[in-house]
């Protein structure tokens, strides 16, 4: 982006009031720019900035801190201001053709700003980040009234976060505030979590964010819902979970390494929800075996939703975790990228008929492509859903047929 390779831009979310956050991208120039006069910087405490190196990745795939501030500023635009306050900024880049009744700010910044990215023009993306500085600032701290009686104007990005209360985080949000999450945690790490045994039961893999997503979703997860994962890894799903949803959530992790990055995910997570100005839900991490935690007993039976990530389980883990859904409450779900009833359904037969998870009634569900780390392609994962009166009255109605069967035979 510029002609110095230490640039760096400083992403900064400063505190307004109790949990809650405005932000701020704040632009600086290596120390020997700063003799030239070329420092962007905003007057509040920068004793943690977060910094973006202007730089691009060698493989489009991998990481790239232009792309994360780019997403991080447009998600706040879209989400924390109004449609006026919006037009101040420009375009987003899905608002090709902007309504009628739309404003058309003298100065598109947002669209100056993605011409800089495009022509690796350093200090015009400067230069544009301080006026986007400028006008997030006005927001924040609107000019006091003429009138000194008069009340002054609430802050725009503060109310915009109270008006969520009826309709739930938004979705972006929670995806941003993820990805920045796992990026500058886990992300730089990636290389520790490949010391596994090949197609053992420890082979790490993840569920993306956009299935966890749809998860959270079918099982209609919300605050006072507790969340189980049997395998956990990371915490990518306990995380995510309590920060959309608002659930308490709980994951225990067998291996070292992921059990660590997940408990430096939560106090990452924690400080980015709070920068956000949102709440998350409780999260407790164990590093422990699932089949030998004390922890995990006692929470199967007021658990709502049970996850396990079964994908490469063998036969014996699969038959050691079953016994542990008996303890689950009435209408409680497990959902597996394997399944745990063998055929699904409730087709009850002679050799099934005492089998445990015959308690369960099992749907199959397809996850789309790029939903799973493992594998580009589609696959399936599977909702069982405890219904013990549905399998009692299959169960009745089976005796009944095995005795007249029984009575005919004689």
């Amino acid at each position: 982006m510029t002609n110095d390779r230490h640039a760096q831009i400083f992403f900064f979310l400063a505190p307004f009031c109790f949990d809650c956050s405005l932000f701020y991208i704040i632009c600086r120039i290596s120390p020997s720019a700063r003799r030239h006069g070329r420092t962007r910087s905003l007057p509040f405490d920068a004793n943690t900035p977060l910094s973006y190196i202007l730089l691009a990745p060698k493989d489009k795939d991998h990481y790239s801190p232009i792309l994360d501030l780019e997403r991080t500023l447009y998600t706040i635009i879209e989400h924390y201001l109004t449609p006026k306050q919006r037009s101040l900024f420009g375009t987003l880049p899905q608002d090709i053709v902007p309504a009628e009744n739309e404003d058309t700010p003298a100065t598109n910044h947002l669209r100056m700003l993605r011409r800089a990215v495009a022509l690796c023009d350093g200090p015009l993306f400067i230069r544009t980040l301080d006026s986007i500085n400028a006008l997030l600032r006005m927001l924040k701290y609107p000019p006091l009234p003429s009138d000194a009686f008069a009340p002054p104007q609430p802050n725009a990005l503060r109310a915009a976060v109270a008006g969520w209360s009826a309709t739930g985080l938004p979705r972006s949000v929670a995806l941003r505030i993820v990805e920045e999450t796992y990026q500058r945690t886990v992300g730089p790490r990636t290389h520790e979590l490949n010391h596994y045994q090949a197609f053992s039961d420890s082979v790490y893999g993840e569920l993306m964010p956009s299935l966890v997503s749809r998860l959270l979703s079918l099982a209609r997860a919300r605050p006072g819902t507790l969340l189980l994962d049997l395998g956990s890894g990371v915490g990518n799903v306990v995380l995510q979970a309590a920060l959309q949803s608002g659930c308490s959530a709980f994951g225990v992790e067998l291996m070292e390494k992921p059990a660590e990055m997940a408990c430096e995910q939560r106090a990452q997570m924690r400080m980015r929800a709070g920068m956000w100005g949102v709440r998350m839900g409780d999260v407790e991490l164990e590093q422990a075996n699932m089949l030998e935690s004390s922890r995990v007993n006692e929470l199967m039976a007021r658990a709502d939703v049970v996850l396990v990530n079964n994908k490469v389980f063998g036969e014996k883990l699969n038959e050691a975790i079953r016994p542990k859904f008996l303890d689950l409450k009435e209408g409680a779900l497990v959902i597996s990228l394997e399944p745990f009833v063998v055929g699904g359904g409730r087709a009850v037969t002679e050799r099934n008929v005492d089998d445990i998870s015959a308690i369960l009634d099992v749907s199959a569900h397809d996850y789309h492509s790029m939903d799973v780390s493992w594998a580009s392609g589609t696959g399936k994962f599977y909702v069982h859903r405890v219904d013990r009166a549905g399998y009692a009255d299959v169960r009745a109605r089976f005796e009944a047929a095995r005795s007249t069967r029984s009575t005919r035979s004689r």
